[in-house]
């Protein structure tokens, strides 16, 4: 799941009218978690609806998103206090210094009845606040409560956009506003003005306490000129870099590499960027410059370094959760259905959801003892990339089949190279042994955990309890980020 910010510093004000700077938060309640680099690239053309069909899985099956609303606080006093403007939109507030206070959730508990209705017109607007919210001179905000308003009249056809059910207030509301395209409403009388005798006065103005202006002493030259403040353009790019840790690095070099490798050589972009990024940080830059066979910059000298922010790596927000983890089951006829039960049963009593893969798509499989299991979905259909973890059940027949599967193959190999979990057990072991990138794998049915890989050769019949519960806390950690994966050919 992935964080909300808001982006701008707001401020609140109380009943006395004393305000305080505020930055808003939405942190999810399963932690923070991504893709890596060549899932990303394999995914745009597997599935280009994934990350949006996940989260409407996740609301059609009851298992509800869910976030925490926070907030950082700043007082008034504390505005300059601070290495970098508070009110450039481009700069956050590190968490060690200023600690998230958790104030309320939000629940996505319903997908919408009609997309376009309940989402594309959906009029988003910096200034819809409610009294206690207030603004700053933050520019970039002072820009938007402005540039929103007017994006809504012409996106959505005129000036009657609240009037859409989705932009609709919850209150019933009385103004003098008529006419324009797309009035819904038939008003009435001869006045839409106040203060009027014709309308008997109505409608009327709301109360001034309804909204008040923050009351604040502004001094100085009304310039048009941004602040000296808002020119470090890099100081907080180098907290980012510094902050993240070993694979996250490599995802962002990767991403840069890529990106520049598709740009013409002979237009001198690659270069230029080189430079920006070891304005930020000269690793980075000596990263990037390797991959494109450019020659490493030399290192510029940089302004103070701001501490590292823990928070803003992803593995301080990891959850002990299995919620929501999709989990394929790779199978084939002779398949131990009782085995396959068991994971399956103790997997969704945590929440996870689990499918069954096989050579080919719909109907069922011939279990080994007999018996049927439901097939989900075809392998050739879908990729390792599409899950969190694999398992593999026992079953000669099933396991032999698998193990001559190119696609079964490539599957485990795929999902190792990316620090997927993977488990098997049983006969399950021939389809790691054919896909020959796990070093260590279990000779007796004591069980052996190695970077994310749970395996034992005990039978369904006499699985230990161990083995699901060892696996259950792999897929928890997300990824084995410990795992070398350099040689894997996937």
């Amino acid at each position: 799941m992935m964080q909300g910010f808001g982006v701008h510093t707001f401020r609140l004000v109380n009943d006395a009218g004393e305000g305080v700077f505020v930055k808003f938060h939405w942190k999810p309640l399963l932690g923070v978690h991504s893709l890596l680099w060549d899932e990303c690239q394999q995914i745009a053309g597997k599935d280009p609806d994934f990350n949006r069909r996940d989260l409407w899985d996740a609301i059609e099956s009851g298992q509800f998103p869910e976030w925490e609303l926070g907030v950082q606080l700043v007082p008034e006093s504390d505005e300059f206090k601070f290495p970098f403007d508070l009110l450039d939109a481009t700069k956050i507030i590190p968490e060690e210094q200023v600690p998230v206070q958790p104030v309320g959730r939000m629940v996505l508990d319903r997908n919408p009845d009609n997309f376009f209705a309940e989402t594309e017109q959906v009029a988003f607007h910096t200034a819809n606040v409610v009294p206690g919210i207030d603004f700053t001179n933050d520019p970039l905000l002072q820009f938007r409560n402005f540039s929103y308003l007017d994006t809504q009249l012409i996106r959505l056809g005129g000036p009657n956009f609240a009037q859409l059910p989705i932009n609709r207030p919850i209150a019933e509301v009385h103004n003098n506003q008529q006419d324009g395209f797309a009035q819904h409403d038939i008003p009435q009388g001869k006045s839409s003005y106040f203060k009027n005798t014709l309308g008997g006065g109505c409608p009327a103005l709301a109360h001034e306490d309804v909204f008040r202006h923050y009351t604040q002493r502004v001094d100085g030259h009304k310039i048009r000129q941004r602040a000296e403040s808002f020119k470090d353009f890099y100081s907080q790019a180098r907290m980012f870099w510094k902050s993240m840790s070993a694979i996250e690095a490599q995802h962002i070099v990767s991403a840069f590499s890529f990106e520049l490798g598709k740009v013409s050589a002979e237009s001198g972009i690659r270069e230029r960027v080189v430079v920006q990024l070891n304005l930020v940080e000269h690793d980075l830059a000596s990263q990037v410059a390797l991959q494109l066979g450019l020659p490493a910059p030399a290192p510029q000298s940089a302004d103070e370094a701001l501490p590292p922010s823990p928070a803003l790596s992803q593995l301080s927000s990891t959850r002990d959760s299995v919620a929501t983890r999709r989990i394929a089951v790779l199978a084939a006829d002779g398949v131990d259905i009782h085995g396959v039960d068991l994971l399956r049963t103790a997997l969704e009593e945590s929440d996870a959801i689990v499918e069954i893969l096989a050579p080919t798509g719909g109907g069922t499989l011939t279990g080994e003892s007999g018996g049927e299991l439901r097939v989900d979905r075809a392998m050739t259909t879908m990729a390792s990339v599409l899950y969190d973890a694999v398992v593999v059940p026992s079953g000669a027949e099933s396991a032999w089949r698998l193990a001559r599967n190119g696609f079964a193959v490539h599957f485990v190999s795929e999902a190792y190279k990316h620090l997927k979990p993977v488990a098997a057990y049983g006969a399950g072991l021939d389809l790691l042994r054919a896909a020959s990138v796990v070093e260590t794998l279990a000779t007796t049915a004591e069980i052996v955990v190695d970077d994310g890989v749970v395996t034992t050769t005990a039978e369904a019949s006499a699985l230990p309890a161990e083995f699901v519960a060892a696996f259950v806390t792999a897929i928890s950690r997300h990824r084995a980020w410990e795992r070398e994966t350099e040689m894997v050919p996937a």
